[in-house]
């Protein structure tokens, strides 16, 4: 059993060493490659994460841009709604100048029955 297991970690242990190996054995060309190639992979990892932001910061803008669009619809309607409370306004206030006239023309009418009469002339 001892034995067994010996082998075992010998027989995973050798992949790992020969995996090592050549990476201290590379030469000047093979490393530039690998260095290379590792550039590239992080230069992509980056563009990728650019991309994602770009994506959200798109969505961002599109989602501004129709809460715009609804705030301008909403501000046009309480502009409606204000010019047409400002025209019942003109027109109650009309209706109270006309009543007040009426009122003023029947106080006068008042009036003018509980003065005396002007005294006949003989």
């Amino acid at each position: 059993m001892r034995t067994a297991y010996l082998g075992l970690v010998l027989l995973l242990a050798a992949p790992a060493a020969a995996a090592q190996a050549p990476v201290e054995e590379l030469s000047g060309r093979e490393a530039a490659i690998q260095r290379s190639q590792q550039r590239a992979g992080a230069a992509f990892r980056e563009l990728q994460q650019v991309r994602y932001q770009a994506k959200l910061a798109e969505q961002d803008y599109l989602n501004a841009e129709e809460a715009n669009r609804a705030a301008q619809r909403q501000a046009e309607e309480r502009k409606r709604e204000l010019e047409a409370a400002k025209k019942a306004l003109d027109a109650a206030r009309a209706k109270e100048a006309q009543a007040r006239k009426a009122y003023d023309e029947a106080l006068t009418g008042v009036d003018k029955a509980w003065q005396k009469p002007p005294a006949k002339q003989k």
